[in-house]
């Protein structure tokens, strides 16, 4: 176990220098079908990175996004970045050129990282808005000048602070409402030492990898907890199915994987509810409290053994757990352990160990972090949970008034300086400690099946821009999906009742043709997690007193029965 007294700082190069010094001839980084690179080679190709830009014009808090699947040379070029004064902007693969585009321009990007399969998606991007593209892989330039990858010079050495700001990581990027959470060097390196208190990585541990990088739970704990204790990553080339998890597994034989609750959702129900139910005996059997422990331990031991039989923490993060499956998952005596955090606070807040874990809780409060329930009802002692420690984000990039909205001041029960999380939730004593359980959401984002958080108002701009949309509102749907209810332009309302006098076969085929051509407008502009299910219309939306819409007073139901539907 690694600590402060190890790196002297709370910064990557003091990490970094720590860890090559004493895990040099260790495997750190591979992809799966790969040869694993030790980290004495990683040092070697981080600096290769830093060769490749500087010679490109990179000079200390110069900021370079990075655009990628994980692989090794996305972590080597990340520390080449930071462990020389700049700032990581890591970009979610699933990004539309456009979200790019405005996270570029939002945060003054000038120079871009890209894999080879990403590439399409940025080589049409305005020509004055990159001077510098390079290909992830073998670090050569798609625009920019060729280096002698061992012979060009380093950049000159300059001192990182733990202050300075190592990633902008945008939660969204559509156009108008970009929202760049700056998270310093201490926040990012502090969360992956304290995370060592939930569980502890050895050098041993074999990590498989496969969520984004740019999402900061697979990078903290993913990739910097990793190398902090000289552990091997190996990601997953291919995105995470069935069909390509299940080979890596056998490959890799992991020690630790971190997850979304998606993934074991598929395997419960694919899997384990098919194969119980598949006879009546059996069926009859699993209903019964007795056996169905019995069939679950079986089961359990049966998914290990498909995971390579070596797992010892399956970590859980992202999005509510089903009780169902962690029902099963606790009975089956499957190692898995649940994390609660947001980006803004790098992100650990509170989590369990596999041993540690009680259904229906997120787990003890992360040590060093300070929570408080702001509010909280008298009866339930529900209320929003708010937060202050060393992982909290410096704020939002270029945006002091937002950063503003999501800290308690004074007048706040709690007083000032706590970040405000958005989540309902109730701090209980269980085993002498506090364990947090979450009861809801306060604010309007909604949480994606695999742990992407989706903001609605995001969606609505991209709706609104279109020139048939007065106003809208996005709601989460039936089975986790999007909703757009929208007020149609006054003169398409018209021109579409107008068609007909009644209600018609007619009528009704002219407005499906409408709202699938919202829906086709809207889905080009977003991301896959921001995709909308349906459009829905309403004749006029509830507004407060200063003309904002009552958004809770909005949900599937109470729109109206016209939509249509994605194929």
């Amino acid at each position: 176990m690694q600590t402060i007294e190890d790196l002297g700082v709370y910064t990557f190069p003091a990490l970094f220098k720590n860890t090559v010094a004493k895990f040099a001839q260790f495997n750190a980084l591979s992809l799966v079908h790969g040869t694993p690179i030790t980290y004495k080679q990683l040092e070697n190709l981080s600096n290769q990175a830093a060769r490749v830009l500087y010679k490109n014009g990179f000079t200390d808090k110069k900021k370079v996004a990075i655009y990628s699947a994980g692989m090794p040379q996305w972590g080597a070029m990340y520390l080449a970045i930071v462990n020389n004064g700049g700032i990581g902007v890591p970009l979610l693969p699933d990004f539309t050129s456009v979200e790019v585009e405005a996270i570029l321009r939002h945060a003054n990007v000038d120079m871009m990282v890209v894999s080879e399969r990403l590439y399409s998606k940025i080589k049409d991007l305005p020509e004055d808005l990159l001077k510098c593209i390079i290909k992830m892989e073998d670090y050569s330039p798609y625009k920019g000048v060729a280096t002698d990858l061992e012979k060009d010079p380093l950049p000159p050495a300059v001192e990182v602070k733990e202050e300075d700001t190592a990633s902008i990581i945008y939660t969204s990027g559509t156009t108008g409402r970009s929202k760049g959470v700056e998270l310093t060097h201490k926040n990012l390196v502090w969360t992956a030492i304290q995370c060592q208190t939930v569980h502890r990585v050895k050098k041993s541990d074999r990590c498989l990898s496969f969520l984004p990088l740019s999402h900061v739970y697979e990078f903290t704990i993913g990739f910097v907890m990793q190398i902090l204790n000289g552990s091997s990553i190996y990601y997953l080339e291919k995105p995470p199915t069935v069909s390509t998890l299940l080979p890596a597994f056998k490959i890799v034989r992991p020690t630790v994987v971190l997850s979304v609750p998606l993934i074991m959702e598929k395997i419960y129900k694919n899997k384990i509810v098919p194969t119980f139910s598949k006879d009546n005996l059996m069926g009859r059997l699993y209903k019964k409290p007795f056996f169905r422990k019995l069939l679950n331990r079986v089961a359990g031991k049966q998914l290990k053994k498909t995971m390579g039989g070596k797992i010892k923490f399956f970590g859980i993060g992202g999005a509510k757990t089903d009780p169902l499956v962690e029902q099963f998952m606790k009975e089956a005596k499957f190692p898995y352990a649940i994390g609660y955090g947001l980006t803004e606070t790098s992100p650990l807040l509170a989590g369990s160990s596999p041993k540690t874990t009680i259904p229906g809780t997120i787990g003890p409060v992360l040590e060093g972090v300070e929570m408080q329930i702001l509010n909280p009802n008298p009866e339930t002692g529900i209320g929003e949970v708010v937060v202050k420690g060393p992982n909290v984000m410096k704020g939002y990039y270029l945006d002091p008034e937002l950063t503003a909205e999501v800290f308690t001041t004074a007048e706040d029960s709690c007083g000032a300086g706590w970040f405000k999380t958005g989540d309902l939730g109730i701090l209980e004593k269980k085993k002498k400690l506090n364990y947090l359980s979450l009861k809801g959401r306060s604010k309007n984002m909604i949480l994606g099946s695999s742990g992407e958080n989706i903001y609605p108002e995001d969606i609505e701009f991209v709706l609104n821009q279109h020139p048939m949309v007065s106003e809208s509102l996005v709601v989460e749907g039936e089975k986790g999906s999007l909703v757009a209810i929208v007020k149609l332009a006054e003169n398409v309302a018209n021109a579409v009742g107008g068609a007909v006098k009644n209600v018609t076969e007619d009528f009704i085929y002219k407005k499906d043709e409408i709202m699938a051509e919202i829906q086709y407008f809207v889905n080009n502009r977003v991301n896959r997690s921001s995709k909308i299910g349906s459009v829905q219309t309403v004749d006029e939306f509830e507004k407060t007193a200063s003309q904002k819409i009552k958004r809770y007073k909005y949900t599937l139901k109470s729109a109206t029965e016209d939509s249509t539907k994605k194929d």
